[in-house]
């Protein structure tokens, strides 16, 4: 059962997904309070991603209760950029009709919060991995959702690249205010962007995690290094003084 609110924030109850026989999510519940940044954080396979595909409305085959807001955006790994429009258009992609003038204003102004106004007239071909993931975060937020939810953005990116886009989507949530959703392998990205960080596995969540680092926060601050120390123990690391955050494949 699902239904879509006006309101921020979401809510998803009961989520089941079975895969050839296989239970992938096995009864998940999850709450994102309007304005909050949630992370999930869990073992490879173990159903990321489809209990953000089954929030976003993508998964037909999830069972369960959801209540979403109307407007929600998705933000892949992949940009998936159509090579064949300029960079405007693909931030406009799906706005519906009205006159390309106005479609173009939504579009620049989606493209200035991301740093990439001058830019709008370029072929996607021609920009950098990063450029590219930018407008991918300006194609979302162009349409001012409620509920943003991010599967790995960052995870094709450089190390240094990947710092820049995190601080953008710091910077750009806590100016808009939308609930957040950020699936992610990397313990450092998620306490460093969100309120809370929910555990997946064995089909549930396992452990949450509220994240209590004053912002801007530094990998340095003692509560930092204490909460990474307890994911990495609840993904089955052990730290030791020279550990940091564990790169897994999706």
């Amino acid at each position: 059962m699902s239904g879509e609110v006006r309101t921020a924030g979401a809510v998803a109850r009961g989520v089941r997904r079975v895969f050839d026989g296989r239970t992938v999510l096995d009864g998940v519940d999850v709450e994102i309070a309007p304005g909050e940044f949630v992370a999930l954080l869990g073992p490879s396979g173990c159903g990321k991603s489809t209990l953000l595909k089954a929030i976003g409305g993508l998964d037909s085959g999830a069972e369960g209760e959801f209540r979403v807001p109307a407007s929600r955006s998705i933000v892949f790994q992949e940009h998936r950029l159509l090579p064949w429009e300029r960079v405007w258009r693909n931030v406009a992609l799906g706005l519906g009709g009205g006159p390309a003038r106005k479609l173009r204003e939504r579009a620049v102004r989606a493209l200035s919060e991301v740093g990439l106004r001058d830019r709008a007239d370029a072929w996607p071909g021609t920009l950098s991995g990063g450029e590219a993931q930018r407008v991918a975060l300006a194609r979302s937020l162009v349409r001012d959702p409620g509920l943003l939810l991010l599967d790995e953005p960052f995870g094709a990116l450089d190390a240094l690249t990947r710092l820049k886009a995190q601080a953008l989507v710091a910077e750009l949530c806590a100016r808009r205010r939308p609930a957040v959703l950020l699936v992610t392998h990397d313990v450092d990205e998620a306490l460093r962007l969100a309120d809370r960080i929910l555990m997946l596995g064995h089909g549930r969540i396992v452990r949450e995690i509220a994240v209590d680092v004053p912002r801007p926060r530094s990998i340095d601050h003692p509560r930092f290094r204490a909460h990474r120390h307890e994911i990495l123990r609840g993904l089955g690391v052990e730290p030791g003084p020279a550990t940091t955050s564990p790169q897994e494949n999706a």
